[in-house]
């Protein structure tokens, strides 16, 4: 069986679902690239749980709206992906094994975390999908070892991805446009992240609360970039980074999506 690498989405505004964008010309055209994966395993940062991870037995996630504002379109949007009760009892014991505490929900649905990304990426809605929670009073490095505790998972066929947003300031968004300019300090720290990831920097990595510049501006909370330390940790301590694309959204967003192989 092909070992599977681990991904991390920058999965943007909801709107990405519905609106032309060079990252949603991508995703369309990712999974075109991957192994086949036999279910997926997905780690958003729009579940949130504390004191444990969570884990999705649901055998039908329902399609979650979890977002307000937008256009009746989005809301109609459904993607009635199979749930994996199976990968998500098999990655409890990976979780447990490592010692980690679990907590299990037998029916979780899937976020726009999750299924925005996955509608574009497998647009058929055939591949069982589970999720995963980060957690809100865990650190960086215990989100790596979650990854890590996962990390067998890739042997068996399954398809890991992080999904959340490589800077994520939403209080900066002020009605700009999709192009528009993108400040120094976003793309500062963009480009920080792509060299510490390219050279496998991991200790500066998981400090990047103090390291990186602006860090604290582009992400006044973290969990939209704690899926990219599972994703890190799943792949393996000697795993390379690949910057598969990069783009920005409304002048705030960036797009990017590394691979971890």
């Amino acid at each position: 069986m092909t070992r599977l690498p681990t991904l991390f989405i920058s999965h943007g505004s909801p709107m990405v679902a519905i609106d032309d964008s060079p990252a949603r010309r991508f995703l369309l055209e990712l999974g075109k690239t991957l192994p086949r994966p036999t279910a997926i395993v997905a780690i958003s940062a729009h579940w949130e749980s504390t004191g444990a991870p969570t884990v999705c037995f649901a055998p039908r996630p329902e399609t979650i709206h979890d977002f307000g504002g937008f256009p009746a379109e989005l809301f109609a949007i459904q993607y009635p992906a199979p749930g994996a009760p199976e990968t998500a009892a098999r990655a409890a014991e990976l979780l447990e094994q490592a010692g980690f505490s679990v907590k299990r929900s037998p029916d979780r649905g899937l976020d726009h975390g999750a299924w925005v990304p996955l509608r574009l990426i497998y647009p058929d809605a055939d591949i069982p999908v589970t999720q995963i929670s980060v957690l809100s009073d865990a650190t960086p490095a215990e989100h790596e070892q979650i990854g890590k505790a996962l990390n067998r998972l890739r042997d068996e066929g399954i398809l890991i991805i992080g999904s959340g947003s490589l800077t994520h300031n939403l209080y900066e968004f002020r009605g700009q446009a999709m192009d528009a300019p993108v400040p120094a300090w976003v793309s500062d720290f963009g480009t920080w992240m792509m060299a510490m990831l390219r050279d496998n920097q991991r200790a500066s990595l998981l400090d990047y609360r103090r390291q990186a510049p602006s860090a604290a501006r582009n992400h006044p909370t973290e969990e939209h970039l704690l899926p990219l330390f599972v994703a890190m940790g799943a792949a393996g301590d000697g795993a390379k980074a690949e910057r598969i694309h990069a783009s920005y959204e409304y002048g705030v967003l960036a797009m990017d999506v590394y691979e971890f192989s």
